[in-house]
């Protein structure tokens, strides 16, 4: 970690549940930190927090270093540089501009482009992780980009989780976390077929998960997801749509570089099969009711106090959850 500097003028842009929980923990470290979001009202408890409310996007082009998460490569382009971005406003510019968004790696290398004609350097910081796992201070960043700019960012970054990793000083953190989504995705279909098998072989979810979380093969994943699968709680955390759109761009990277990937293909049919049944807006959990339709298998919810992992001191350290 590099040495903690928490004197610099932070603006976030785009407040959705990943931006309030990493806004959080900069505001709990102390940091100066204004926020905007088209709609003020989801901005407002990081502003009962400490935040300065932001008037608009452009207003934040004042601050050293301004952090964005949005939902789209559209939405990027138009937060940073549409007719009421980040941008708009002559003069002012953020030093660093860090974007937390999942992203194709053009859209980023086009925005990249623009904003150093002003002077601002753009680094591409894709999260691994959901909201609770921010809570829990277990999300990671990989970070591309130019150093000098990372190296100003990075205690920063660091206070977001447990880990920053500088992958390169391109849009190479783009591929990293698509490469990430597509290997959660593949583990996530995994786990449902064999949860799915052991149930119908007369063992509970709960035995099985718990025996897999003890073993070499449990992770900080099997146990996160462990909750979901035992009592069927398709809360999103990360919704279908949303990992559709990573294997969407990450399939797309992989026929720019000639690179197969059969299961990865295979899973990406599966998820677009999710969304067709109406699990759209679920979490990707709903995997394994998809499974369990298509082996005959009626799931009912066991009601199980079982652990998600993330309590302090609980869980393997080794792997992320998203």
């Amino acid at each position: 970690m590099a040495g903690r500097d928490d004197t610099h003028r932070l603006g976030w842009l785009g407040i959705g549940r990943m931006g309030i929980e990493m806004g959080r923990r900069l505001l709990e470290a102390g940091c100066d930190l204004a926020v905007f979001n088209r709609s003020m009202g989801k901005a407002e408890p990081l502003v009962r927090l400490g935040a300065k409310p932001a008037g608009s996007a452009a207003e934040l082009a004042a601050r050293d270093i301004v952090f964005i998460t949005v939902g789209s490569p559209d939405d990027l382009m138009s937060a940073v540089l549409g007719p009421e971005g980040l941008m708009s406003a002559p003069g002012a510019a953020p030093r660093v501009l860090v974007d937390c968004s999942t992203v194709s790696a053009e859209a980023s290398a086009r925005v990249r482009a623009e904003v150093a004609g002003r002077g601002t350097a753009l680094l591409a910081a894709p999260v691994m992780g959901n909201p609770k796992v921010v809570r829990a201070g277990k999300m990671t960043v990989a970070v591309s980009g130019p150093r000098d700019a990372f190296d100003l960012a990075e205690p920063y970054l660091d206070m977001l989780g447990r880990g920053v990793t500088y992958v390169g000083d391109g849009e190479e953190a783009r591929t990293v976390k698509l490469c990430h989504n597509l290997i959660l995705g593949v583990v996530a279909q995994s786990l449902a077929e064999i949860t799915v098998l052991a149930e119908k072989s007369g063992i509970s979810r709960q035995a099985f998960l718990e025996c897999l979380n003890k073993s070499v093969m449990g992770s900080l994943f099997t146990g996160y997801k462990t909750p979901a699968y035992v009592n069927l709680d398709f809360e999103p955390t990360f919704t279908a749509t949303l990992l559709r759109k990573d294997f969407d761009l990450g399939l797309a990277a992989a026929r720019e570089h000639e690179v197969p990937l059969p299961v990865a293909s295979l899973v990406h049919q599966l998820v677009q099969s999710l969304v067709g049944h109406g699990y759209a807006g679920q979490d990707f959990a709903a995997l394994l009711q998809l499974q369990a339709d298509s082996a005959g298998l009626v799931l009912v919810s066991e009601n199980a106090d079982v652990s998600d992992g993330l309590e302090p001191g609980s869980g393997p350290e080794e792997a992320e959850a998203q």
